[in-house]
């Protein structure tokens, strides 16, 4: 199920949350979360249940603002259809030179998929 993201998250339980829900969203594994968030899997893990919530000022927190950021960048430029958004991230995009879920996962480019999404220029 897609859903919109029309602000900043900055509540620990409720940014938890959009993480795992966007995760899902997007098919990503908690594995690759963990990578995505800079975390250990067993953290990713314990998530879900409310025994651990991101804690502001971690790089965790940091991580998870930015793969909100990058979700509700590549929401908007798809129009929320969700099929298209979990196609973009596993295609090749020669302007970012790479698979943008590999770029993310294994590459810790995170930072760079949000500038790709947000900017108007390459999407023209």
């Amino acid at each position: 199920m897609v859903f919109q993201i029309t602000q900043a998250v900055d509540d620990p339980r409720a940014l938890t949350q959009v993480v795992l829900q966007i995760t899902t969203m997007l098919g990503l594994f908690q594995a690759e979360l963990a990578r995505v968030l800079q975390v250990n899997c067993v953290d990713i893990g314990q998530q879900p249940s409310g025994r651990q919530i991101l804690e502001p000022g971690t790089g965790a927190w940091d991580q998870a603002q930015l793969f909100a950021r990058f979700y509700r960048g590549l929401y908007e430029r798809m129009q929320g259809d969700g099929v298209a958004m979990r196609h973009w991230l596993r295609v090749e995009n020669k302007t970012l030179q790479g698979t943008p879920h590999l770029l993310m996962v294994d590459e810790n480019r995170l930072a760079e998929l949000v500038d790709y999404v947000e900017r108007d220029s390459y999407w023209q």
